[in-house]
């Protein structure tokens, strides 16, 4: 299938404004200050974009003990696509600030439903705003596109049973070293990891605020995963957010299939009675 998948350039985005088959979504979002995304967006985003909220459009806060941001039904998120006038013939394109881990969220919701044309704009909002290209303030209505009933690709979505009967699996944990380690939790109730991942942190996919080279990635990420293949993997962070990061990197690199432990760090300890590591064990 033509079209763009993984990333695209700010500029070439640029010269494909106003195609009819395109849809941008804004996914600017602080966990620190949850309406500081929206707000940002209000006063610029890329001509055309719809906003998606982290906790409102790409999360189902209805559902308990599956983390902080639990993953959305499949019923409830395609009728937002077709809110932001998404159907399966159109190119999507997402943003966020710069790095890539909430429009990553995005990105994989998405694919994970079967949806192949969706790219993240490769430096995100400060490329495009670096590069002076043009920005809107207008908020487009909502629309009234229909996208047809789909599933999500559970083999790709797990829970903490599942992870936890997946020993033979790699945990790739994206968090960054002191929270993996446990020596600091400012979002979590518990600071550790699950017992036997690894770390990680998904900036480490990024060089100068923009992905490696799809050659330098899968060389790292291959180092990581020894002799374990990419349906081997389980990427994971503190809610399921940002390990999509590493989902976006990895398909970059030709490693596609690993999975996501949707309710990461903050859904394994929802149960108190699961195992917590701390250090690099």
């Amino acid at each position: 299938m033509s079209g763009w998948t993984t990333l695209v350039p700010a500029e070439t985005l640029s010269i494909a404004l106003g195609r009819s088959d395109l849809a941008i979504v804004d996914c600017r979002f602080s966990l620190l200050n949850p309406g500081a995304g929206e707000l940002a967006y209000q006063l610029g985003h890329v001509p055309g974009a719809y906003y998606a909220h982290l906790d409102r459009d790409l999360s189902d806060h209805r559902k308990h003990g599956a983390g902080r941001h639990p993953w959305p039904e499949a019923v409830d998120f395609t009728r937002r696509l077709g809110q932001w006038g998404i159907t399966p013939r159109h190119q999507v394109v997402v943003y966020d600030d710069g790095e890539g881990a909430y429009a990553a969220r995005l990105w994989f919701l998405l694919r994970a439903l079967g949806h192949e044309k969706v790219a993240v704009i490769d430096g995100g909002w400060a490329r495009w705003t670096a590069l002076g290209l043009p920005v809107d303030s207008h908020i487009p209505a909502p629309a009234s596109a229909k996208y047809p009933a789909a599933e999500f690709d559970t083999s790709r979505l797990l829970d903490a049973d599942q992870v936890r009967l997946a020993a033979g699996d790699l945990l790739l944990d994206a968090r960054g070293p002191v929270r993996f380690r446990g020596e600091d939790e400012p979002m979590d109730r518990v600071a550790g990891h699950v017992p036997g991942a690894r770390n990680r942190p998904y900036t480490e996919n990024l060089a100068e605020a923009r992905f490696k080279s799809p050659v330098q990635l899968a060389q790292e990420f291959r180092d990581v995963l020894g002799q374990r293949t990419p349906e081997q993997t389980i990427v994971m962070c503190g809610s399921g957010v940002t390990a999509c990061h590493h989902l976006l990197a990895m398909e970059r690199a030709g490693l596609k299939g690993a999975k996501l432990f949707t309710g990461s760090w903050s859904g394994w300890i929802a149960d108190p009675s699961r195992p917590v590591a701390t250090g690099f064990d």
